[in-house]
Parts: C-alpha cells; sequence; structure tokens
C-alpha cells in the first residue's frame, strides 16, 4: 500500500480544523496536523501579496489522493487554495498498517 502526504495552506485555523475534522469523520484521512501561524508571500493578481496562514498536513491512502483532494478543494474557503499532494517513500510497517485500518471505511 502507498501513502501520501496532502497539505494545504488556509488563513483561518478555525476552517483548517473544520476540514481536517470532515476527512477525519469521512475516514478520508487517518490523520490531520496545522502548524503556524506562517508568513506566506505570494503573486496574486498581479502584485505580490502576504498573509498569516496555517499549514495543514494530511496523511492517507495513495487510492484516496484524489478524493482527499476533491474535498479540500471543495471545503477550502479560498479561490485558489494550494493543495499539494506528496509521495511517501517510506514509513514504518506499523504506520503503514494503522492508515490502512484507519481508513478502510472511507465514505466513497
Amino acid at each position: 500500500m502507498d501513502l501520501v502526504q496532502i497539505q494545504f495552506a488556509i488563513d483561518d485555523p478555525e476552517a483548517a480544523d473544520a476540514i481536517v475534522e470532515q476527512l477525519l469523520s469521512e475516514r478520508l484521512v487517518a490523520c490531520g496536523q496545522r502548524t503556524g501561524p506562517m508568513v506566506s508571500r505570494f503573486w496574486w493578481r498581479g502584485s505580490i501579496e502576504w498573509a498569516d496562514e496555517w499549514l495543514v498536513v494530511l496523511k492517507t491512502r495513495a487510492d484516496l489522493r484524489d478524493q482527499v483532494i476533491g474535498a479540500v478543494l471543495d471545503l477550502h474557503p479560498y479561490e485558489t487554495p494550494e493543495v499539494v499532494a506528496l509521495a511517501i517513500a517510506a514509513s514504518g510497517p506499523g504506520y503503514l498498517d494503522w492508515v490502512a485500518e484507519v481508513t478502510a471505511d472511507a465514505s466513497r
């Protein structure tokens, strides 16, 4: 079984927690962490902007990647949110088993 880490940035910690809670309740992710605040600087509509944001990191099975990304995009308040998935190259076997067990009943 392959795992992925999906991350997104958001400017509202309560909204971040609500997204994670929804994904957990649907068993689409095994866990999610929120870190921050951090300062993000980015181009938006022709100018350089900045925002205080929180980074959310999610772990799930690779076969749920597109479903998790879609759910985050549906729930995220930004017009164009950063949502990226990274392959997890290796993990301890106990962690792999735990993620598989927790997400076995993912909402489809």
